[in-house]
């Protein structure tokens, strides 16, 4: 098993990614940029699979269910630092609540 700060650290590194890259397609999308924009974004898309790969849980399932948690906190961070908006009280709320559930699904001891 990896340690907290580790395993913290992997999933804060796929939710940049995955973050980033679905950006790409966004801006491409629905705010009329170069289709040029999705080269970079696939390639995020990709490093953020490869990471997702290095999660500590035994099985796929319980790895993405614990990295959604981390991604609901990071799309937050990402709201406030690159679309400028601040994330309010629910937000936060609803956020902490995600981060701790994520904990409790990857780090709870299980039975074998």
């Amino acid at each position: 098993m990896q340690l907290p700060l580790t395993t913290l650290l992997v999933y804060a590194g796929a939710a940049i990614a995955e973050i980033a890259g679905c950006f790409a397609f966004w801006t491409w999308l629905r705010n009329g940029q170069s289709i040029w924009w999705l080269a970079p974004g696939m390639a995020s898309l990709a490093l953020f699979a490869w990471l997702l790969t290095l999660a500590p849980a035994e099985q796929a399932g319980r790895a993405y269910a614990a990295y959604g948690g981390i991604y609901i906190v990071a799309s937050l961070f990402w709201l406030w630092l690159a679309e400028g908006r601040r994330p309010d009280l629910w937000d936060l709320a609803g956020g902490g609540l995600a981060f701790v559930a994520a904990a409790i699904i990857l780090f709870a001891p299980r039975s074998a």
